[in-house]
């Protein structure tokens, strides 16, 4: 004997199955199967109402405040045109610091390339010792136990 009113249809497009105890997404208020009810299975659009994570600002890594029902990257995003100490054309945080070392190179990279053989940085462009003419040093080994001339 079936019982075709008892029960409710998964919401989930691919699934439609009709479950006898469905369950309702908090989020979006629609009725799941057991397999779809988590905001991840069935691809949640409201999701970021329950989320409890607080973005943090990529550019000055400082939690962001979001209050209910505000769309997290919208904020994060007047924070960092608006709110931001480090946002571009501030000045205060030189992102690109470290300067090439072969001779006539002006880029700057934000992390170190260093050369294993003349422990000199360098771009990208010219982090392999055939693209900068390396000179190794004449020490062998590592940098230990050398003497610096002062």
């Amino acid at each position: 004997m079936e019982f075709p009113d008892l029960g409710k249809h998964c919401s989930e497009k691919t699934c439609n199955q009709l479950d006898f105890l469905p369950l309702k997404c908090d989020a979006c208020k629609q009725d799941f199967c057991k397999d779809h009810f988590t905001s991840a299975a069935h691809k949640c659009p409201f999701a970021f109402k329950k989320d409890v994570h607080v973005p943090l600002c990529p550019l000055c890594n400082s939690p962001i405040p979001v209050r209910r029902g505000e769309l997290p990257d919208r904020v994060v995003g007047e924070h960092m045109d608006q709110r931001c100490q480090y946002a571009p054309g501030k000045g205060k945080a030189k992102i690109f610091t470290y300067h090439c070392s072969k001779e006539g190179c002006k880029k700057k990279e934000m992390l170190p390339v260093t050369c294993d053989q003349c422990q000199r940085n360098f771009c990208i462009q010219h982090r392999h010792p055939l693209d900068h003419g390396c000179k190794p040093r004449s020490h062998p080994g590592g940098r230990a136990g050398w003497k610096t001339r002062r």
